[in-house]
């Protein structure tokens, strides 16, 4: 709780009561909200001393498909707010772990976590031995796109992928428009506030410092991307809550129109320090809006064409595409099967986002060819997943006596 309130001291203060809000439902929403509690744990489990471009908050939740620069649909690691050179351990540790407590949360049988669990770390151990006999430059072309994930999945499963990619495909600027946006009677087109996930309220006083960073984020693009994007005229800013544990940093959206009345949606997200900060390699002249643009850039097989960033009166952010093409999976409804082979998806991913660091025969002669690796992390994801259990616990009971106060509005 401490560490919780702690990093609340940064964030918005009319923010953090929704913060707990959203940390409270249940052991996974906890496990979410607090990767702050996790790096602390990590930090004094053994590791081999071998780093990586760690994610640096790898629960399942934080995979899923978007698309490349070419169109083509991608499944990847999508969160790296937390990124920054790590060992390789954490990572992987925090998957498992995000696999128990989400089966736990979906009523799954207890088995049915460890074996998914199991299942994510066969697979890493399996990627990066096929990446240890890789080129350098064939690893980093390498990428899990659809027909990748139909070869992974089986029978339900395959057919729950393939609707995840077919949701990602209609998931445009231009099919949200209605939803986020309107045409006010002048002819100007706004952004519809839906309080307290998108509003105006306070916007005046951030908008003058969202222009300074806009033109700061402007020179952060490549010279074709800069120009594309200066056929976008900014129409409007709003404030934006996002995710579990990013609730109170200062997030906006951006509508942008082009030149032929086109929509883009552009998310300006405020980079705070990477929980992984005090126990790992952190480069303290690097901005943390780079650092997380850097970090995406290294572990994803492609990105966003509009990833850039930006800074403005001494805040840090971080910009990308709000609607594109992007889509991530409904854990409560998957069957024990196809929550299996999701796992199996995700340690693949982790391992091909790993080994573009260079470090894939290291950690593959470390891994070697037997089971004991798989099934020494199994039993800490199971172990963790006590703990986390214990930790939400501790959550209900600070709101049950008044120690820290909730809003769901």
């Amino acid at each position: 709780m401490a560490q919780l309130e702690e990093q609340n001291r940064s964030r918005l203060p009319a923010l953090v009561p929704l913060r707990w809000a959203r940390t409270l439902p249940s052991p996974f929403t906890f496990l979410r909200g607090a990767a702050v509690v996790m790096a602390s744990d990590l930090a004094g489990t053994p590791a081999t001393g071998i780093t990586v471009q760690a994610c640096g908050d790898a629960h399942i939740a934080n995979f899923g498909v978007f698309a490349s620069p070419e169109r083509n649909l991608l499944f990847d690691v999508t969160d790296f707010d937390e990124t920054l050179r790590a060992p390789w351990e954490w990572d992987l540790k925090r998957l498992a772990a995000s696999a128990v407590v989400a089966a736990r949360a979906a009523r799954l049988d207890e088995r049915v976590g460890r074996a998914a669990a199991e299942a994510g770390v066969r697979a890493y151990r399996a990627g990066m031995a096929r990446y240890a006999e890789e080129t350098a430059l064939g690893t980093w072309y390498a990428r899990i796109d659809e027909e990748t994930t139909r070869r992974l999945g089986r029978g339900r499963s395959r057919t729950q992928l393939e609707a995840l990619f077919a949701s990602a495909r209609d998931a445009t600027s231009a099919t949200a428009l209605p939803a986020l946006a309107k045409l006010t009677r002048a002819g100007n087109w706004r952004i519809v506030d839906h309080p307290p996930v998108v509003s105006h309220d306070g916007i005046d006083q951030y908008e003058a410092a969202l222009r300074r960073a806009y033109a700061t984020y402007r020179e952060t693009l490549e010279d074709d991307r800069r120009l594309l994007l200066d056929r976008f005229e900014v129409r409007d800013f709003a404030l934006k809550v996002v995710g579990v544990g990013s609730v109170g940093t200062r997030c906006f959206v951006a509508l942008l129109v082009s030149d032929v009345e086109e929509p883009l949606f552009l998310q300006v997200k405020e980079a705070q320090r990477s929980v992984l900060a005090p126990y790992a390699h952190a480069d303290g002249t690097v901005r943390e809006g780079r650092r997380v643009v850097t970090g995406q850039r290294l572990m994803q097989a492609d990105s966003d064409i509009f990833l850039g960033w930006a800074e403005a009166d001494g805040t840090d952010y971080y910009v990308r595409q709000l609607r594109d093409m992007k889509a991530s999976a409904d854990f409560a409804t998957m069957r024990p099967g196809v929550f299996h082979d999701y796992l199996r998806l995700c340690g693949a991913t982790l391992a091909r986002a790993h080994a573009r660091s260079g470090t894939a025969p290291e950690i593959a002669g470390y891994l070697g060819r037997g089971r004991g690796f798989d099934r020494a992390v199994t039993r800490f994801a199971v172990s963790y997943a006590d703990q986390t259990t214990a930790d939400h616990q501790a959550l209900r009971d600070a709101v049950r006596t008044g120690r820290i106060s909730t809003t769901t509005t």
